[in-house]
């Protein structure tokens, strides 16, 4: 536990390693292809009595984990939601594991708490959020989306927070209102605060897989004739499976209409409405109640890094705030962040959000956005041009829903052949992409999203797939 000279040794053998690691990571398989168990049986069963060598603990880290990772952080990591961190980032992750701050109250470390407020109105004013909307950090859009929806539980005036759901007769039926493209936290917040599944109601989308603001309306309608309580309204600025984006404005004038709070999810594409020609994307927003925005996802900030922004942040204190004896302050009118979630203590995220901020400015996160956008949309142009290959979805940002099609028509065979051919592709180790299904049709999708992928590496992913896809034609013509 020497913290110096040894110290100083080992930090920079793991120093080295990163550089490295950032320098090439093309020589790593970007999907893992170790077996279930592998891991673990490599592992001792019990923990060791004594210190262990340092050098000892990278060794093993190079020889059994490293083999077990799937490298999100590699530029052909094409799957899900492509992230990345930036090697700023990881600075200032090593900076805030060294203070290991709990920003929870604001003595506990003022800089945490003031830190989180100004990079807060920072990232803010880049997406043209509104002024007076109160910023918080959470882990994920999960805890985030949670958060809001216990807000807006909470805005009812029901007693909830106080006498409970459990054995009431005079509570109403709590409705939530999303897509079939919403992302399923929305359903687990809403299972775990007490609306039930059953409750979550599935709007219909348009041809571009956006919700319809009069099936909305219709919905809600119907609702409340029946007794129930319209709960809250989450529209998506771009969709998981396909980057669509719900019409916010109208959805906010209906939810105004019927007071009923109104959530948009823009956790991966929010970040791009600092570029000028995406402002669009946050339309219709300042009429809404909150917003989530990731900047895990797409602002190369290490996961896990998710903010919830508010217009009334006294609700989210009320839902929340819970101050036992030995947490009382004398500090006066200051912020104390426990009281904006589940958690007691945080993090101190803030941190490599400020670093990135600074280390890549406004513009140099700009110019990252726009040309990944741009790798996609040629990627998106590639698959066009091809009559054996289809896009499945419109693509407005950095994600291209796609499939082989090679004179085949029924759905089955499709979604068999797509699925031989993604796990093909994958299985090669040079490129990870995910799958989805669009409307009932198995998709291909390649999202582009971290920092260091560039044209080659999108070459290289459709090069990938073309040849695999001619493997399998010739082994369908052979018979096997």
């Amino acid at each position: 536990m020497d913290p110096g000279e040894s110290f100083e040794r080992d930090f920079a053998r793991v120093g080295s390693w990163i550089a490295e690691y950032l320098r090439d990571p093309l020589r790593y398989r970007v999907l893992s292809d170790v077996k279930p168990g592998d891991v673990e049986a490599a592992l001792p069963r019990s923990a060791p009595e004594k210190p262990e060598p340092f050098d000892r603990i990278m060794d093993d880290f190079e020889r059994t984990i490293l083999p077990g990772i799937t490298h999100w952080n590699h530029p052909r990591f094409f799957a899900y939601f492509a992230t990345s961190a930036a090697p700023i980032a990881i600075a200032a992750e090593a900076l805030a594991a060294t203070l290991d701050v709990k920003a929870m109250l604001w003595r506990t470390s003022p800089s945490a708490t003031e830190l989180e407020s100004v990079v807060m109105r920072w990232l803010a004013r880049l997406l043209s959020v509104p002024e007076n909307w109160t910023g918080v950090i959470y882990d994920t859009a999960s805890i985030a989306g949670f958060t809001a929806l216990a807000a807006a539980r909470e805005s009812l005036d029901l007693g909830i927070r106080e006498r409970g759901m459990t054995g009431r007769d005079d509570l109403p039926v709590l409705r939530v209102y999303v897509t079939e493209h919403t992302h399923s936290h929305v359903e687990k917040a809403a299972i775990a605060l007490g609306v039930g599944q059953a409750n979550v109601v599935r709007v219909a989308c348009d041809a571009e897989h956006r919700m319809i603001p009069d099936a909305l309306e219709r919905a809600v309608a119907r609702d409340v004739a029946s007794g129930m309580r319209p709960l809250a309204v989450v529209a998506t600025v771009g969709t998981t499976s396909t980057t669509s984006v719900d019409p916010v404005a109208r959805i906010a004038g209906i939810c105004r209409a019927h007071a009923v709070w109104l959530h948009v999810d823009a956790a991966y594409a929010g970040i791009a409405a600092m570029v000028p020609e995406f402002a669009w994307l946050m339309d219709g927003v300042a009429r809404a109640d909150s917003l989530v925005v990731n900047p895990h996802k797409w602002m190369f900030v290490p996961m896990d890094c998710s903010v919830l922004y508010v217009r009334d942040e006294a609700m989210v204190r009320r839902a929340f705030s819970l101050v036992p004896e030995y947490l009382t302050t004398t500090d006066g009118d200051v912020r104390n962040y426990m009281d904006y979630g589940l958690q007691l203590g945080r993090r101190f995220r803030a941190l490599k959000l400020w670093f990135v901020l600074r280390g890549l400015g406004a513009e140099g996160i700009r110019d990252r956005l726009r040309a990944h956008v741009v790798l996609a949309q040629e990627f998106a142009s590639w698959v066009r041009a091809r009559p054996d290959w289809e896009i499945l979805a419109p693509h407005p940002l950095s994600v291209v829903c796609f499939r082989y099609r090679p004179g085949v028509d029924g759905e089955d065979e499709l979604e068999e052949l797509n699925a031989r051919l993604l796990a093909a592709v994958n299985a090669t180790g040079e490129v990870f992409m995910s799958h989805t299904k669009i409307e009932g049709r198995y998709a291909l999708r390649l999202a582009v999203g971290n920092i260091r992928t560039g044209r080659d590496d999108v070459e290289a992913a459709w090069n990938l797939l073309r040849r695999e896809a001619a493997g399998l034609a010739r082994a369908a013509r052979s018979g096997a």
